[in-house]
Order: structure tokens, then sequence, then C-alpha cells
């Protein structure tokens, strides 16, 4: 039995290595897409179909409604119990995902704090006074590597970070091991690349692909169940700016063009995470069947 991960940008492709990467080892699929948990989520988040998940088990996808909170210790115990059952059931694992804080918990162990209303009610205080803005510069001065995996937009996650550095008087990433406290110590981690202007290409032409599918359709639908609501579903690269839209905070074309450039900014914070791991073999931009044999040739 092996544990893979496959990891990197969104738009460079990992969901599809994963299966068939799945395939060729009988493998079953653990998702590590924060938004892919939430059911009704599905073109946004480049969920894939049942066809193209080619009769390859997926698991930690429609798991929560999006009116619940995922965060990265419910998340941790989940897919590590999972990981563990199908491993004991003699099943190879594929992750796949592009939240690069979810695989470093099921690697590693993430030892966060409990959270204290006071501490939390404080810097909320600050948030809605200051502004995001403000709030995510503060966190970069403090921590740096945390403001790159945190986008200004997530506020809820930006006060999080600032709660546990004050909390503990240390960098919210220094809870981050190095690692040889990883769990699965023999596990192998890919990450996929591609050059910049061909991801930049490829993330456009993804969210041309969404609104033709019904982007804006699948947002209508979800705000009439409380999408607006949510702590954290509502933070989905594109749903947000949909939701303007649909408000009449803006119009269609603004909203398009914006999801497509906080989904390139986003794919830039991706990279910089994942480069800060040793252990993540590159995979340059190949076709899928080349990528796919020097998977093969690396867990043989």
């Amino acid at each position: 039995m092996s544990l893979t991960v496959i990891c990197g940008a969104t738009a460079t492709g990992k969901s599809e290595l994963a299966v068939a990467l799945a395939k060729e080892i009988n493998a079953e699929v653990v998702n590590a897409d924060s938004m892919q948990v939430y059911k009704g989520m599905d073109i946004g988040t480049a969920k894939l179909t049942m066809a193209q998940r080619d009769a390859v088990a997926h698991h930690l996808i429609d798991v929560l409604d999006i009116t619940e909170e995922a965060n990265v210790s419910w998340y941790q115990q989940i897919a590590r119990d999972k990981i563990d059952e199908l491993i004991a059931l003699g099943k190879s694992v594929v992750v796949v995902g592009g939240t690069g804080l979810y695989i470093k918990a099921i690697l590693d162990d993430l030892n966060f704090p409990d959270t204290d209303p006071q501490v939390r009610d404080k810097i909320t205080e600050q948030a809605d006074q200051l502004g995001n803005e403000i709030m995510h510069e503060k966190l970069a001065k403090l921590d740096p590597a945390a403001a790159l995996a945190i986008p200004k937009e997530n506020i809820r996650r930006v006060i999080r970070a600032l709660e546990v550095i004050e909390l503990t008087g240390k960098p919210f990433t220094a809870n981050l091991p190095r690692q040889e406290s990883s769990k699965y110590p023999n596990a192998k981690q890919f990450g996929l690349v591609l050059d910049r202007s061909n991801l930049d290409e490829k993330i456009d032409q993804r969210v041309d692909d969404m609104w033709t599918k019904g982007f804006a359709r699948e947002v209508s639908l979800l705000m009439t169940q409380g999408l607006e609501q949510a702590t954290t579903a509502k933070k989905a690269l594109g749903y947000s700016q949909i939701m303007n839209y649909l408000n009449g905070e803006c119009d269609e074309e603004f909203a398009k063009q914006e999801t497509k450039r906080v989904t390139r900014a986003y794919a830039r914070r991706q990279e910089t995470w994942f480069s800060r791991d040793d252990r993540i073999k590159w995979l340059a931009p190949d076709s899928m069947q080349v990528r796919l044999e020097k998977l093969l040739a690396s867990i043989n």
C-alpha cells in the first residue's frame, strides 16, 4: 500500500492525474481541497463529475452543508481517519488538492491552541474598524509566511492566525513542524507546475468555462440556501464575486474578470506555499501520460 500526494496550484491538472494514477495502482482518492468538501459547490470548485472520476472512489467531497464551518483541525481528523481506514483495508491512497494547510495537516502534527473568545472578539472588532487590508498587513509583519498562505479576502482566517499569534507568542506557522514529525513518513509528494503564462491562460479559460456551465446559476441557488451567511464557503474563489454581481454591486463582466484576477493571485500563493516543502518532487509541464509515467516510476 502507498500514500501519494498530488498538489500544486489551481488549474494544473491535479484531479485528472490523480484519477489516472489511482486506476493504475488500484487506489482511492482523498480530497484535499477546502471548498470541495461543500455540497452544491460544484462548478466553481472544479469538482470532477462522476463520469470524470471514472469509477475511482473519491472521499471527503460533499461532506458539509455550505452553512457549516470547515477548519484545519476538523479536516485533519477526518482525513487521517479515512486514510488509515483505507490502508487497513489494503488500499493505496492518492491525496489530491491545492489547499496546502490541509495537506500539511494530514502529514504533520499541527498543534493550534483552542480559541479564546475574548481575544477573538477583540481582533474581530479591530477587523471591523480597520478592514481586511490593514489586518492582513499586520499579519504580514508578524508572520510573512502565514500572510502568503492566507488571502486578505479571507478575514476569518486572518483573524484566526492573529489570535494564535497572540495566544502563543509565536508565528502562526511555527505550529507547522518539519518533515521529521510526519505521521506518514513514507508518503510521496508530487507537485504539478506550469509556466506562468500558460497557467494564467488555463485559469482564464477555466473561469470562462465555469461561466458557460452555469456558475452564476449555481451561486444564485446556493444563496437561497444560506451562502451569504456562511462563514467559510462564501470565501471560495468566484462565489463572493458572483454574489456581488447578483446583489447589483457590479456587472457580470466585472465579476468574471475579478474572479480571474483573484484566482491567478491565489495560484501564486499556492506556488509559494508548496515551494517551501522540500519533500515535494516537482513534475514539469508535460502531457498527462508523461506525468503519469514519471509518477509510476517514482513510487514503484
